[in-house]
């Protein structure tokens, strides 16, 4: 099992929401770890992109970096601004829209 962080700088200060940049039209993900155990992502959503509707087998937390995102659970919506967080239940069907820019940490843990 591969445990090391990968894609950001080490023994650094870093601010998250600098690590990924928005591209027009898009969502771009920035994988920080994956393992059996753990994901650990950022996304970068142009206003009006999502992730549609899923669902995960491992709890999935989601941190707003940036911006102003729709996170719907259950065929709840939670709208979520910078430093808002929010946790996606394992197994339950789940959702990520960009009401405005968004910029987002996912850390799923199985």
């Amino acid at each position: 099992m591969n445990n090391k962080l990968k894609n950001i700088n080490k023994a650094e200060i870093l601010t998250l929401k600098e690590q990924i940049s928005y591209q027009d039209g898009q969502v771009v993900s920035k994988t920080l770890a994956q393992n059996n155990a753990i994901s650990i992502t950022l996304f970068a959503f142009s206003k009006g992109e999502e992730i549609s509707t899923h669902s995960s087998h491992g709890d999935a937390f989601v941190t707003c970096l940036d911006g102003t995102g729709k996170i719907t659970i259950d065929d709840k919506e939670y709208i979520l601004n910078d430093g808002e967080c929010i946790v996606m239940p394992a197994e339950h069907p789940h959702a990520v829209y960009a009401e405005e820019i968004f910029k987002m940490l996912l850390v799923v843990v199985f």
